[in-house]
């Protein structure tokens, strides 16, 4: 056996909080009833990061049959919140997996049963429907919605947990960079050559923003904007676990899509496993793990799959967020506006994830801001630099919309 590791994030489903000591009780899938592991959070919602028994690293880098990850079911319990059981968190060997956990608070009404998570098979171990084929390029007829006039990186994915004519499926509202990391991790292994996994995400994001730019299902009378059906899109899986290295690539690329020339439109990049399913012209996954294997670059393994016209672009907007990144890293010695704003909406980060150090906004970045900035960095899985780099920027306006909207509406 080969060794994972794991951290789990616990907040409050009402407004994003943080919950402090929480209790984590983890046990293999196959035996839920025999505990392993039992953990606390702290001041972050976070426990410690732990190692965990997974499958040979060699079995996530070939096509095979054996289940290259290992299962594993979590029972997490807070004061004043009901209990909530996790059952399939994924762990690939020399691989940090993140398990995001939302428990809901206790009310009147609450009946004091355990809330209760399954994560299915990853889609390239289990079987689900191969992609129904479409044109990769839409027809477009101008409708006055200022979403048709550029590209813009969406707030929030609608989606919809089924295939389109499903009406009783429900809809999620899900942050955009949540919806493609969960994706991912959904759709590849975490254990693959970065050049591979970024590939892969610029064409799960070329392919949503193609949804979003065309309002595709809203044009057929729809209100998502994706559906969460292999056959017709994506899979995407309330609830699962999300791995690092994907996250730590969807934060640095999130505003990328993949454009022909003359073409206005995000590519629709349709992808099969290439094993079990053969699509071609289409990217397969596992083909991509060898080229990856093989060195070739991000935009070398796509065009080899679509074509030598294929390349990376950059959406016009980034919608929801207070500020646009100033297009030059923050550091100590950064004066300024944007310094001021970053410092505002850090601080506010800070009354709530208590671990951050509170700072002065002053529009000066100097030391005492650094340090805030390397506590969310570590708090928040990006390389702790204290410099506020792209990634940075957007993560810090990502948690802060996040935690201020919604305690706004509570």
């Amino acid at each position: 056996m080969a060794t994972g590791y794991l951290q789990i994030d616990v907040v409050s489903d009402s407004n994003n909080f943080p919950i402090t000591d929480a209790s984590v009780s983890i046990s293999k899938s196959d035996d839920p009833e025999q505990t392993i592991e039992e953990l606390t959070t702290n001041r972050s919602g976070q426990t410690d990061t732990i190692s965990l028994e997974a499958p040979p690293l060699e079995l996530s880098l070939i096509p095979q049959d054996l289940r290259p990850y290992a299962e594993y079911t979590l029972r997490i319990i807070a004061p004043g919140f009901e209990p909530l059981i996790i059952s399939g968190t994924e762990i690939l060997a020399d691989t940090t997996a993140i398990q995001n956990a939302r428990l809901t608070p206790l009310s009147e009404s609450s009946t004091g049963t355990e809330d209760l998570v399954l994560i299915p098979d990853h889609t390239l171990y289990g079987t689900y429907p191969p992609k129904i084929a479409e044109a990769e390029i839409k027809p477009i007829t101008e409708s006055g919605e200022i979403i048709l006039s550029r590209v813009v990186v969406p707030q929030t994915i609608v989606v919809h947990d089924g295939v389109p004519s499903n009406s009783s499926a429900r809809n999620y509202y899900v942050p955009y960079r949540d919806y493609i990391k969960n994706v991912a991790s959904s759709e590849i292994y975490a254990t693959w050559p970065q050049s591979t996994i970024t590939a892969n995400i610029l064409a799960i994001m070329s392919f949503t923003l193609n949804r979003v730019y065309t309002e595709f299902y809203r044009n057929q009378g729809y209100d998502f904007t994706i559906t969460s059906s292999t056959a017709y899109d994506h899979k995407w899986i309330p609830g699962r676990n999300i791995y690092e290295s994907i996250s730590v690539i969807v934060d640095d690329i999130f505003d990328n899509y993949l454009s022909r020339p003359e073409v206005k439109q995000p590519i629709l990049t349709q992808y099969c496993d290439g094993r079990k399913v053969s699509c071609p012209g289409w990217m397969t996954q596992w083909g991509s793990c060898e080229l990856g294997e093989r060195g070739y670059s991000p935009i070398e393994i796509l065009r080899y799959f679509y074509g030598s016209d294929m390349y990376i672009n950059t959406a016009e907007q980034i919608s929801g967020i207070p500020a646009s990144w100033p297009r030059a890293d923050l550091t100590v010695g950064s004066t300024g506006e944007k310094v001021r704003q970053v410092q505002e909406q850090l601080d506010s980060i800070a009354s709530i994830y208590s671990a951050i150090p509170r700072i002065r906004i002053d529009g000066i970045y100097g030391p005492s801001t650094a340090r805030s900035v390397e506590a969310f960095q570590s708090i928040f899985g990006l390389p702790v630099t204290g410099v506020i780099d792209f990634a940075t920027w957007y993560k810090i306006s990502h948690i802060y919309v996040g935690i201020t909207r919604i305690a706004e509406l509570n």
